[in-house]
């Protein structure tokens, strides 16, 4: 395997590279003098026939990784060396930042943190290109997501508040104010959580239906699930769980992947009630589905939790829980 595999963008790296583009402008789209033209038609139908696989079923896009990773490289390979009008390359730039994101998300699940970062360090260049001020901010909230995975909350935050500078779209700053209070609530922040949330609610309250893409998913779900977990962070723990629980029964079957992960911050949240029975009928269920659909992102999460689980060795639910983590 290659060395280069392993190395991941410094924190530093990532805060300087949200700042340039918070300040910069977007760079005209050039024309592409060289090659073969790039037919429209063909265009059309890369348009039409990736982005679906990128909205399946959370069940099903563990399939569809390297029909992602062709596209991408058609694509790259079009911007690269095809002819085009600027009309065409901003539709070029458009489809590579958001086929990118995608594949930054698979990688991401699948603990590739440096290929991850990588992709969506080329999206968000992508997108800068096309003048997507909205996606620009969605990708630089990405990589302040893997930041924070990362447990580097201080590059998370700098990059969530150079993202909203320019974020216009209300669904695209509710979720952008909800990664910037998760992260403030790791940083123990109480005050300025309290205004992350505030925010994100209102910004919820007024999203209509013309939403971007990569955020057309947020909801009242979500909001409730990461104000739960923000407020669990601080020791709020009574509240948290109630936002939790409501917010897992809310999500979509569509959405597998993160009812895995609310399933894991439920689970949590019972273990800090003392609540070890529910804690293991969350967990387990977690567990089991991450393994169907083929995410081992939430796999890690649940394993993360076992060590809390050893107390209770002898309580219904823990044992089985324990052995079906090592089977």
């Amino acid at each position: 395997m290659e060395r280069r595999t392993f190395l991941t963008i410094s924190g530093g790296a990532l805060t300087a590279l949200a700042a340039d583009w918070a300040l910069g402008p977007t760079g005209a789209l050039a024309q592409a003098r060289d090659g073969k033209p790039v037919d429209d038609d063909f265009l059309t139908l890369l348009e039409n026939t990736s982005q679906p696989l990128a909205g399946l079923a959370t069940e099903q896009r563990q399939h569809t990784a390297l029909l992602l990773d062709a596209y991408l490289a058609t694509v790259t390979e079009l911007i690269q060396h095809g002819r085009y009008s600027p009309a065409t390359g901003h539709r070029l730039h458009t489809l590579a930042a958001s086929l990118a994101q995608t594949v930054a998300w698979h990688r991401f699940d699948l603990g590739q943190q440096a290929p991850a970062g990588r992709y969506w360090v080329a999206a968000l260049h992508n997108a800068h290109a096309a003048g997507d001020h909205d996606m620009g901010a969605g990708l630089l909230g990405d990589l302040a997501y893997q930041a924070a995975w990362r447990k580097d909350h201080t590059t998370a935050a700098s990059i969530l508040g150079h993202a909203l500078t320019r974020a216009q779209n209300p669904a695209a700053r509710c979720l952008l104010q909800l990664r910037l209070a998760r992260t403030l609530a790791a940083q123990n922040d109480r005050q300025a959580v309290l205004r992350a949330l505030g925010a994100a609610e209102k910004h919820l309250s007024d999203a209509g239906t013309d939403r971007p893409a990569w955020c057309s998913w947020v909801s009242e779900a979500d909001l409730a699930v990461d104000s739960g977990q923000a407020l669990l962070d601080l020791g709020d723990t009574g509240r948290a769980h109630q936002l939790i629980t409501e917010g897992e029964q809310l999500l979509p079957a569509a959405r597998d992947k993160t009812r895995g992960v609310f399933l894991t911050y439920q689970a949590a949240s019972h273990l800090d009630q003392k609540e070890p029975e529910p804690a293991a009928a969350a967990a387990t269920q977690a567990l089991l589905l991450a393994r169907r659909i083929g995410a081992p992102r939430c796999t890690s999460l649940v394993e993360a939790l076992l060590p809390r689980f050893q107390p209770y060795r002898h309580t219904p639910g823990v044992p089985e829980l324990l052995h079906l983590a090592v089977a």
